[in-house]
């Protein structure tokens, strides 16, 4: 289990403030309304030691049942920079993809919309580094 903390023991991007996953975006509405909507602490759920944020309580529930299906690939880090073997802690919640039905955040809409137009390139060598950031994102939060 693993998301700064996608996954809370370092894996899960929390932004540099605020502690939340995806800056308190509702990683349900990227899928159900298309964009990104802010999330509400009204309506929190805690996975892989992060609290994730979500419009509604039906967003909640839905990412309570299939967190993996919602969450963001690489653990809301930029698939742009995991591509190139490293992260970056800024990305912009308003800038992702929905690729094959996964979700990807990128630093910015410009970036999301570059890696969208050459996924065959992008996505596998995030896909091949990522093992290994999540390891040292891990290995760094402990120390």
């Amino acid at each position: 289990m693993g998301a700064v903390r996608a996954h809370a023991d370092g894996s899960v991007n929390t932004g540099y403030f605020g502690g939340v996953a995806i800056m308190g975006y509702d990683p349900v509405a990227y899928f159900t309304d298309g964009r990104a909507v802010k999330g509400s602490e009204k309506f929190t759920y805690d996975w892989l030691g992060t609290p994730w944020h979500f419009a509604n309580d039906e967003h909640r529930k839905m990412f309570m049942s299939q967190p993996v299906k919602y969450a963001p690939q690489y653990g809301g880090y930029c698939v742009g920079e995991v591509s190139l073997g490293s992260v970056t802690v800024n990305v912009d919640p308003e800038a992702f993809k929905i690729i094959d039905g996964k979700l990807y955040l990128a630093y910015d809409k410009s970036d999301a919309d570059v890696i969208a137009a050459h996924a065959g390139d992008f996505l596998p060598k995030a896909e091949a580094n990522w093992p290994t950031i999540k390891v040292r994102l891990e290995r760094d939060q402990i120390n």
